[in-house]
């Protein structure tokens, strides 16, 4: 069921003591209290990964599901990738991969899926123990994702009950893919939705002082290079891979009202690894603005803060957000009026 907060005013009553119309010495009439109706406030119950209005009860319940899908050129187009809620761009060995979770929405299929990493612990620890989607790892990445409180669907584990199959029309290692109706079937018991990830703007809130006019940014991550543009028409923003635009297995670009670029410190355990606890430069865009701040998280089971020049807490458009876990010095602002192809890739 639905859960709602009520918030409900008082009753006012108002009397009122009326002086007679008659001639001296006429006694004074009370007029009858005037009762205001009582009012009711109704919070609106929105799913926490997207900040929109919840239209499927059952699906606002279940637990977030984080599926690893590969982004090797080989592996385009991706499935589910305009389905997710929030995708997680992450560098891995001269290449990306995307941790795409899903809460609101899910896509049957999703894929390709692929291996996962080290990062992958402390990155999704905000998702209150969510389902992982993975192809497999090494034996020392394998044994920490399985000691974690993440849910192990790999395929090993989930290979009969979830769905995964080969795709035909492509090649091995890029061809697995699985259908997160199924996956879900196999949540444990008493397993939770998540917590939200973000502050949201209200229908009312303006753009904040702090914001600046934006046409995207450029980000340089490993071995692809990523150009995200406003589109004013649409309201989001339309991602291009290598210049080209990234299409999803429908043929449709893939676009966000958001996309927040947190900029960390990667080490190498066995494979890049990204600083997701602690502190860094954060850049923000969405409803045509960009802001420049900080991201700040101080346990793996929190979500990231994003806060503005000025220290107050950046607001995101509800719907959509991709999260690219850059490298630091690696964005480039593209301001409005400039031809991007002068803006170069960090």
């Amino acid at each position: 069921m639905r859960r709602r907060i009520f918030v409900l005013s008082s009753f006012i009553a108002v009397s009122a003591v009326l002086a007679a119309c008659g001639g001296s010495g006429s006694p004074t009439e009370t007029a009858t209290p005037v009762t205001q109706a009582p009012t009711t406030t109704v919070a609106e119950v929105v799913y926490p990964l997207t900040g929109l209005p919840v239209d499927d009860d059952a699906a606002a319940e279940r637990p977030a599901m984080a599926v690893k899908i590969d982004n090797h050129p080989k592996a385009r187009p991706q499935y589910g990738i305009n389905q997710a809620d929030i995708i997680f761009e992450e560098n891995v060995e001269k290449l990306t991969r995307f941790a795409a979770v899903f809460h609101s929405e899910g896509s049957d299929p999703v894929g390709p899926i692929r291996s996962g990493r080290m990062q992958d612990i402390n990155l999704l620890g905000s998702m209150n123990r969510p389902l992982f989607v993975w192809s497999g790892g090494n034996a020392k990445v394998s044994a920490a994702i399985q000691d974690s409180d993440l849910v192990d669907l790999s395929w090993t584990v989930a290979n009969k009950d979830g769905g995964f199959t080969r795709d035909d029309e492509r090649t091995a290692p890029h061809n697995l893919i699985a259908e997160t109706t199924k996956l879900w079937t196999l949540a444990p018991s008493g397993s939770k939705p998540p917590a939200q990830q973000f502050v949201y703007r209200g229908v009312s809130d303006a753009n904040a002082s702090t914001s600046k006019d934006t046409d995207g940014v450029k980000i340089s991550m490993d071995g692809v290079k990523v150009h995200w543009i406003w589109d004013s028409a649409s309201k989001e923003f339309q991602r291009l891979s290598d210049d080209k635009p990234h299409m999803d297995s429908e043929d449709v670009q893939l676009a966000v009202p958001n996309v927040v670029v947190l900029e960390t410190e990667y080490t190498n355990n066995y494979s890049p690894t990204a600083k997701s606890v602690g502190s860094g430069k954060a850049y923000v865009f969405t409803n045509g603005v960009m802001y420049e701040g900080k991201w700040t998280r101080d346990d793996r089971l929190k979500p990231f803060t994003l806060t503005d020049s000025a220290g107050a807490p950046i607001k995101l458009t509800p719907g959509q957000t991709f999260v690219e876990v850059a490298r630091a010095g690696k964005t480039a602002i593209v301001a409005p009026g400039i031809d991007p192809e002068t803006v170069k890739y960090p």
